[in-house]
Parts: C-alpha cells; sequence; structure tokens
C-alpha cells in the first residue's frame, strides 16, 4: 500500500471518524485503482481521468451494480479531494466522472403484526431471551442502527428519562434517542439480570459484549421464528421510520431520531405512496383496528415523543 493511501486512511479514521467497514472498502477500491495504474506505467497522483473512466468500466463488468461504482468513486473523489488540501495534488482527475443513476429503491419494512411478533417472541429461553427483546426494543423503537447497538454501554440508558445516549453514530456524531415504557420496562429488567463489572449493555454468554455478528443472527433467526425470512436490524430501522412517517411524524424529526447527516437520506420514506402509508397505519393489532394506538408505533410504543468476528458469541 502507498503511503498516500495510508495518509488518506489516518485521517478519515482520525480526523473523519470513519467506520471500519468505509475504510476497509476503500482501502481496496485505491489499492485496485493504483494496481491498474501501475500496470499502465502511471500512479494515483499522475492518473488522468480517462484511466480512471477505463478502470470504473472495467470494473462494472465484473461487478454491474450502480451501488458499488458509486461507492469506488466516492473512494476516488475523497481521496483527491484530501490530496488537494494537502498541496500533494493541484486538480483532481475525478471530479468531473458521472456517477451512475441510483434506482431510489424505499427500504423493506415489515408491517406493525409482523415487527410486534418479531420484538415480542425472540428467540433462546431465559435471560438470553430477555436480551434479545431488549435488543428488539431499542432497534426497532429506537431506530438504531446496529452498530450502534453493539457500543451501548449501561450508562448510556437512562431509565428515569427512557433517553438512549448514542455516542457512537456515523462520523462520531452523538445523540440522544427517546424510548418508551416497554422498552424502559425490558430494559430495566435486562439490566437487573445481567448485572456485573461488564460496562457494556448487551452481553453473550461469556459475559463479553455481543457482537454485530450476532446481533444480525439474533434477529434473523426472531424473525424465521416468526415466519419471516431475510429479516436484519436495518430492517427494523427502516421499519421504525417507516412507521414514525405513517404515524405522523415529519421528515426532520425522523432524520433527528436515525442520525442521518443529510435529509436527502431520510426522503427515501417520502416515496412511500399514499395508499402504502394509509395501509401501514392501518395494520394495527385487533385490539386497536382503528389504527395505531400509541402504544402500538415506534413514537408510542418506544418513544415517547459493516464488523464480523470469526467466531458467533451469542
Amino acid at each position: 500500500m502507498s503511503d498516500e493511501i495510508q495518509q488518506f486512511l489516518e485521517y478519515l479514521r482520525a480526523e473523519r471518524g470513519v467506520s471500519p467497514h468505509t475504510l476497509r472498502a476503500y482501502r481496496r477500491d485505491l489499492e485496485r485503482l493504483s494496481e491498474d495504474l501501475c500496470e499502465q506505467g502511471s500512479n494515483l497522483l499522475e492518473a488522468r481521468i480517462g484511466q480512471i473512466r477505463s478502470h470504473l468500466s472495467r470494473l462494472a463488468r465484473r461487478a454491474p451494480a450502480p451501488s458499488t461504482t458509486r461507492r469506488r468513486l466516492a473512494a476516488y473523489r475523497t481521496f483527491y479531494r484530501w490530496a488537494l488540501r494537502e498541496g500533494i495534488l493541484e486538480a483532481s482527475p475525478a471530479e468531473r466522472l458521472a456517477s451512475p443513476k441510483s434506482a431510489h429503491r424505499v427500504p423493506r419494512f415489515l408491517d406493525l403484526p409482523e415487527v410486534l411478533d418479531v420484538v415480542e417472541r425472540p428467540v433462546q429461553e431465559g435471560w438470553l431471551q430477555l436480551r434479545n427483546k431488549a435488543l428488539l426494543e431499542l432497534a426497532y423503537g429506537a431506530g438504531l442502527r446496529v452498530s450502534e447497538l453493539a457500543a451501548l454501554d449501561r450508562g448510556d440508558i437512562d431509565l428515569t428519562e427512557r433517553l438512549v445516549d448514542v455516542r457512537s453514530g456515523k462520523g462520531r456524531k452523538q445523540r440522544l434517542v427517546p424510548f418508551g415504557p416497554p422498552a424502559a420496562e425490558v430494559l430495566s429488567a435486562w439490566i437487573e439480570a445481567s448485572s456485573g463489572e461488564q460496562e457494556a449493555l448487551f452481553l453473550n454468554y461469556r459475559g463479553q459484549r455481543l457482537s454485530v455478528r450476532s446481533m444480525h443472527r439474533i434477529v434473523r433467526d426472531s424473525g424465521v421464528k416468526n415466519g419471516l425470512s431475510e429479516v436484519h436490524p436495518h430492517a427494523l430501522r427502516h421499519t421504525c421510520a417507516t412507521h414514525m412517517l405513517a404515524g405522523g411524524a415529519d421528515l426532520r424529526a425522523i432524520q433527528e431520531q436515525l442520525g442521518h447527516a443529510s435529509l436527502s437520506t431520510t426522503q427515501r420514506y417520502a416515496q412511500l405512496t399514499a395508499q402504502q402509508l394509509v395501509d401501514v397505519y392501518r395494520a394495527s393489532p385487533p385490539r386497536a383496528s382503528g389504527g395505531f394506538s400509541d402504544s402500538d408505533t415506534p413514537l408510542g410504543r418506544n418513544l415517547t415523543e459493516e464488523e464480523r468476528e470469526d467466531e458467533p458469541d451469542s
């Protein structure tokens, strides 16, 4: 790996707070481009726009997903902008490259009976099931990222004010996220049942911090237990946002809840049709057939308002 790539990645890690997943992806993309340029007798700092365009074209034939090409372009543009700021270059060869258009797909979400089944009937038994229920309540009700859930400590939970202090959001951004009485009840029970010297909120059976990988598996298996395939933590996050929108929350409130840096990210949920929102609103359990009650939506139910490990640990 070249010195420039190493310095750039260190800048992203130390000053931008970029996630390890993004760092790995950017490193891979830049090293691949560097190798291609080297075969042509060039390097990253001597690259021309035509060389980068040809490189992307060759890669797109093997991995044609537009999202993959957009990520590679983001890596190149960010690298060359950093090089400009550092005075290493005078012009970026990647700035005028056009990104492929996004399909703008609306994220997948669960309807209300489905998500309640998953949250209230998780996998495993005993204290592990209690842990899983607390995890799922917070994932759906607060709309947290799985990496944020994995990083939570006991001290981040304020049961009196019903707030979770998210200190490990994207870009190291901190935010306070509210949750409602049902989440507070199960979190209180879990904290009492798992009391010990560990600071981590969610623990595995060995008493160590529960990993992102295990959280993915818990969510997936809880979905399968309730007859739902391909349920993942991000689907619960999307479900939280969708149910907030259907319950009357505006996009700015959803943006703050989810910790989106840009409102354009949140606006994906505005692509839901009016009929879809009506269907979500009406898809309440029989006990509240007139629509969402305060205890059924994320706003009332739980709100009053990419690392892997080699060994599974759940």
